[in-house]
């Protein structure tokens, strides 16, 4: 699997990038409250659309449908994007976004 593979890419090269992604990105600030894991998706995936990380978006895009996210509301986000964060922006992300709900 690709992200297992990105995983064990960051594992060898940064342990400490990872150790810490692990324990304090994904263990603690993604399991905050107020805001539900799939408010922090869409707020990730707006983020890294208006930043141009598209190496993070294929990720980002299935984390937000595991999060409950629909593929119907992330086509919206990216077209409200469009407006904001600008076409190429918008377009680059739609080509990411993956073709069917998983």
């Amino acid at each position: 699997m690709a992200e297992n593979a990105a995983l064990q890419q960051m594992i060898s090269v940064a342990p400490k990038l990872a150790e810490l992604s692990e324990q304090i990105l994904f263990g603690d600030i993604w399991q905050r409250s107020p805001l539900s894991p799939r408010d922090r998706s869409l707020a990730t995936l707006a983020a890294l659309i208006a930043l141009g990380r598209e190496r993070q978006l294929a990720w980002h895009f299935r984390y937000g449908l595991a999060n409950g996210l629909t593929r119907q509301e992330l086509v919206e986000m990216i077209t409200h994007l469009a407006f904001y964060a600008g076409w190429p922006a918008a377009a680059t992300a739609l080509a990411c976004l993956p073709e069917e709900e998983s």
